[in-house]
């Protein structure tokens, strides 16, 4: 009787291990798609949230995390994990601490909320250690970090307080339901890479300024047709005839008539003519 009621204990229990297996598969695919649930972070309603001076990025004072807007993303650091989301309360996207943007890790210690025990004794007008944190490899990766230029700081990304509007039982928990409203609302491009590739927008189109049309230049002296001389061929002279309205006006001119000058005698050359030659011959 011992025997079979082991038996069937044994039997039981191993009928009960696939079921608690596949209900707690089941139980975390659930909790990813939670607004929030996956790293504790819960924001019932949209945060206040104040700018960090000196830095293009928001922090929450109020909340009980380490909680930060920059360049149209939320941005939280939990367990030494930095997550993303478009929308206040998540659904948050883990994100690569290679692919963080800078200013965000540039944040001074102090506005974090909920500090870890690591953070103890770093300055707090500085930005956390991560070189001696996360090795040497890590910041070989990210070579200059911590070294900007303060005087020339991007400008902060507006705040989405669109998202107000949607508290509690209001918040779209769908990534579908989120896009498009804020497409609806939202007309910001984001300028860093992983923040165009989270939100799936293109990178912005740089406008160039158009420049005035140049004048019309005049054509160079090289550049003009040269002047083609025509020489005279020997065969072109002058013809020595008169025109036709020359020697009609020469017809009709009558000796005497006013206006008519008179032609010149015809001079012929000396030579001998028919008298002379009567003469030469009587002679003979």
């Amino acid at each position: 009787m011992n025997t079979s009621l082991r038996t069937l204990g044994i039997a039981l229990a191993l009928s009960i291990l696939p079921a608690t297996a596949v209900h707690a598969q089941i139980s975390v695919g659930i909790q990813i798609g939670l607004p929030g649930a996956q790293i504790g972070v819960n924001m019932p309603s949209y945060p206040i949230l104040v700018a960090v001076p000196g830095y293009p990025v928001y922090y929450a004072p109020q909340a009980s995390a380490n909680y930060f807007f920059y360049d149209g993303l939320y941005w939280v650091y939990v367990d030494d994990n930095w997550y993303a989301s478009s929308w206040y309360n998540g659904p948050w996207a883990l994100t690569s601490r290679d692919y963080v943007p800078l200013f965000v890790l540039r944040i001074p210690v102090r506005y974090y909320r909920l500090p870890p025990p690591y953070f103890s004794g770093w300055r707090v007008d500085a930005p956390p250690r991560w070189d001696e944190h996360w090795g040497r490899d890590w910041a070989q990766r990210r070579p200059g970090w911590d070294r900007w230029d303060r005087r020339q700081v991007p400008a902060a990304a507006p705040l989405p307080r669109y998202q107000q509007k949607y508290p509690g039982d209001r918040y779209p928990d769908t990534p579908e339901r989120q896009r498009s409203i804020r497409t609806e609302h939202d007309r910001y491009v984001p300028r860093e890479a992983v923040s165009r590739q989270h939100l799936k927008e293109p990178a912005p189109v740089v406008q160039r300024r158009a420049e005035p049309a140049p004048p019309p230049r005049s054509p160079s002296r090289d550049s003009r047709e040269p002047v083609r001389r025509v020489e005279p061929r020997a065969n072109d002279v002058p013809s020595q005839r008169s025109s036709p309205n020359k020697a009609q006006s020469e017809r009709d001119c009558q000796p005497g008539s006013p206006g008519c000058r008179a032609a010149p005698p015809d001079r012929k050359a000396p030579g001998r003519g028919p008298a002379d030659e009567e003469r030469n011959r009587g002679r003979n």
